[in-house]
Formats: structure tokens, C-alpha cells, sequence
């Protein structure tokens, strides 16, 4: 399995992770002619070489109307002093000044590139990550937020191109090293603020952080949100046969390398650690009790089922059993005691083996539906989505066991599954 690991002890920023990202593809002068055909408005993005502390990466610029993204940020370091990139600096050229893009302005201006869907929900889900933490610092509702610094064209130019190299190189799996923050305070569009910014703090919560004595803002809220959309878990280097090895140059110098270093590999099979929590009821209607299970699910657990049992004095009761990520536990929690009758749940730590799963789309007679392949362990299988099956039934009103007889009857061998 391709395994991509992100290795964030400078923190992280769009262009950052993007350089990091041109460094492993096959041809990267390709990559970069293929990001500067995207069609972003007055957009243009150039990359050279950069050495940090004797480590040799690449830094990407974006060019917007003839100005760089550095240009600015050294024009205006007597007020805007930033560790990494852009993405806190105010704009001040002729024909984007002071731009202040709303979520409907950004998901317009994405709808139009020349982007596959899958890469055009992705940029526009990170800018959902983005919208809900600054609703949420300014206290408003996602539909009002003005994004003052994200929603300029060059971190527009930072989200999709990342979202594309990653696209183009595939990972079945990205993982990442806890972030490094940073510390000390940051000037921005509403002043000076505590590092990390509170947007930022927002997006990263449950992903394991630190600081150190580096004064300022080494992690953006746009690379915050590009890690906490696309990366699985936040972990030490697992066990891999590195292939490729790339690294993002940051801004800056420091004492430290600032980049961020994507390594890129294979490993056979997939483990991870994962918990479970358990509670006994036996005082809940079985409504109540689906409707606790539903929020589990919305929430992003792993897995919600009830158990029947048998409690003191043979009372009937429910065993209700939440599986999710270690670090889904603790809002698992705290939804487990506010939506049941609960006074205490049980905790166990859980090793998982898992296939590495892909879903594909395939047309068929009656329409497109979707199968969900696993691999690993010298095991493979396929299934199709019962969610596509149960709609094709409905729309074509048919029973479940025709669609079925239908699908056994479809050549799939040919479909690169």
C-alpha cells in the first residue's frame, strides 16, 4: 500500500506542503505546468530550489498580476512579521486589494477551473474546514464569514494545488507527525493574536500539537485545515519502504530547516489502534437509543451497535458499543453521557487490521453505482454499495434481488477495479 507521511516539526503551510508534494511527483516540471493550467485568475506559480540548514527542497511562489506572494511579504515586514508564507499578509496590488472572499465567492471561482469533481470537493471541503473554525472564532454563521487572508487567490492557488498533486500522486494513506505551532503572537487583519491563531487553534483540535521557544506562527490555517481534511491519523513514522523523499521550503530561516518533509513509500498491510467504549442501559426506549446511535455515526464513529443483555435481577438491558479513532474518544464521550441514560461507559484499547479499501465508480444498464474494493493480508474482495443498489431498486422500481441479478450478469473485468 502507497503510504504518503507528513513530517510537520516546522509546522505547515499550503505552499510548504504543495512544494513538498511537486518533489515527489514523477515529473515535477510536468506537475507545475499542469497547476499553472488550472486556470486561476492572474495566477502564475514558479518553483526553485531552496536551502535550508544544508538540505536542499523546493520553494513554490505564486505570482499574482506580476506581484509575489514574498514581494508583499518583505514590503511589508515592518508590520506583518510571519514565519512561513502569505497567508496573513494584506494584498496591494492594483486589481486585489484587499479582497475579503466569502464561501459562495470561493466555491464560484473553484467551480470553473480545470479540476476533476473529485479534486474540486476536496479544495472545496478544506474551505469548509476553514469557514466553520472562523464562524466559530467571530462568533456568525459560515455563510457570513469573509475569509480576510485564506480566501485570496493564492490560497486558492495553495488548496487546489495541493488538492491536484495529491490527485496525481495517489496516496492510499497520508499520515503525519504532531505539528509543531509555534509560539509567541502573530499580526494579522484583526490585530495581534496569541500563536497559534484562533482559527487555527479551532481546526487543530484533536490533532496532537506542541510549541517551542520559535517565536511565531509556524503552522497556517490553511495548512492546518489541508492536514486535518486529507490526514488519517497523527503518528510517528510507521514502518515503511521509503521511495521518494520530498521537502517543502518555508520563508524563513531558523536554527531549524523550515520544511516540511513528505516521504513517500509502500508498506503490505495496514494496522492501527483504535478504542471502544461500552455502556450498560437499561432505563432507554429503543428510539432514544437510535437516536444516540445516529449522532455516533454523524459525529464520525467508527462503528455504533447495541448488544442485547441481561443485567442484575435478569433485567433486560442494552450493551451499547461505540468504535471509533483514539482521538474521536473523548467527544465520543461526552455525546455518549449527554444523549443516554449513562452514568459511566467502559473504555478498551483496540488493535485494528484493516484491507485497504478504495471505492470506485462503474456504469451499468440501470445507471452508475459504486463498489468498494479491499485489499491486503493476501486477500481481495468487492462489493457493491447497498445504498446504490436500495436507490436503483426505488428509481427503477424494481426488487432489490433483480438489481442484484441484473449486477451478477454485468462484465466488470474490464473495468480496471
Amino acid at each position: 500500500m502507497k503510504i504518503l507521511y507528513l513530517e510537520c516539526n516546522m509546522g505547515a503551510a499550503g505552499d510548504m506542503l504543495m512544494s513538498a508534494l511537486l518533489e515527489l511527483c514523477d515529473d515535477p516540471d510536468y506537475s507545475l505546468r499542469r497547476l499553472n493550467s488550472l486556470g486561476i485568475p492572474s495566477v502564475k506559480i514558479s518553483a526553485e530550489k531552496s536551502m535550508k540548514c544544508g538540505i536542499t527542497g523546493t520553494h513554490t511562489t505564486v505570482n499574482i498580476g506580476g506581484e509575489t506572494e514574498d514581494f508583499q511579504l518583505q514590503t511589508h515586514k515592518h508590520t506583518h512579521e510571519h514565519n512561513h508564507t502569505h497567508e496573513h499578509t494584506h494584498k496591494h496590488t492594483e486589481n486585489h486589494s484587499h479582497s475579503h472572499n466569502n464561501l459562495h465567492s470561493i466555491e464560484h471561482s473553484i467551480a470553473f477551473l480545470n479540476i476533476s469533481q473529485e479534486v474540486r470537493d476536496n479544495a472545496l471541503n478544506v474551505y469548509k474546514i476553514l469557514a466553520e473554525a472562523e464562524s466559530y472564532v467571530h462568533n456568525t454563521t459560515v455563510d457570513k464569514i469573509h475569509f480576510h487572508e485564506v480566501g485570496e487567490l493564492d490560497a486558492i492557488a495553495d488548496i487546489v494545488g495541493v488538492c491536484t498533486l495529491l490527485d496525481e500522486i495517489k496516496p492510499d494513506k497520508i499520515f503525519a507527525s504532531p505539528v509543531n505551532v509555534g509560539s509567541g503572537q502573530v499580526h494579522c487583519a484583526h490585530g495581534i493574536l496569541p500563536v497559534p491563531a484562533p482559527a487555527t487553534a479551532r481546526i487543530l483540535q484533536g490533532v496532537p500539537v506542541y510549541g517551542n521557544d520559535i517565536k511565531g506562527e509556524l503552522c497556517t490555517p490553511t495548512g492546518a485545515a489541508l492536514l486535518k481534511y486529507f490526514v488519517s491519523e497523527f503518528i510517528p513514522l510507521p514502518q515503511m519502504s521509503i521511495s521518494k523523499v520530498g521537502y517543502g521550503m518555508g520563508f524563513k530561516d531558523f536554527e531549524s530547516a523550515n520544511c516540511v518533509r513528505a516521504i513517500l513509500g509502500e508498506t503490505a498491510d495496514i494496522t492501527d489502534n483504535i478504542t471502544e467504549l461500552v455502556c450498560n442501559i437499561d432505563d432507554m426506549t429503543p428510539e432514544h437509543i437510535s437516536f444516540a446511535v445516529e449522532l455516533l455515526f454523524e459525529q464520525g464513529a467508527l462503528d455504533v451497535f447495541t448488544t442485547p443483555i441481561y443485567m442484575k435481577k435478569n433485567r433486560s438491558a442494552v450493551k451499547l458499543s461505540c468504535i471509533c479513532k483514539n482521538a474521536q474518544k473523548e467527544e465520543m464521550i461526552k455525546l455518549l453521557f449527554r444523549h443516554t441514560s449513562t452514568f459511566g461507559i467502559r473504555e478498551y484499547d483496540c488493535k485494528r487490521y484493516i484491507l485497504n479499501r478504495e471505492i470506485k465508480s462503474v456504469s451499468i444498464p440501470l445507471g452508475d453505482i459504486h463498489i468498494k474494493t479491499g485489499q491486503g493480508y493476501g486477500v481481495k474482495k468487492s462489493k457493491f454499495e447497498y445504498e446504490d443498489i436500495a436507490e436503483i431498486a426505488k428509481r427503477e422500481d424494481m426488487p432489490i434481488e433483480k438489481v442484484l441479478k441484473v449486477l451478477s450478469e454485468v462484465d466488470f473485468l474490464d473495468k480496471e477495479l
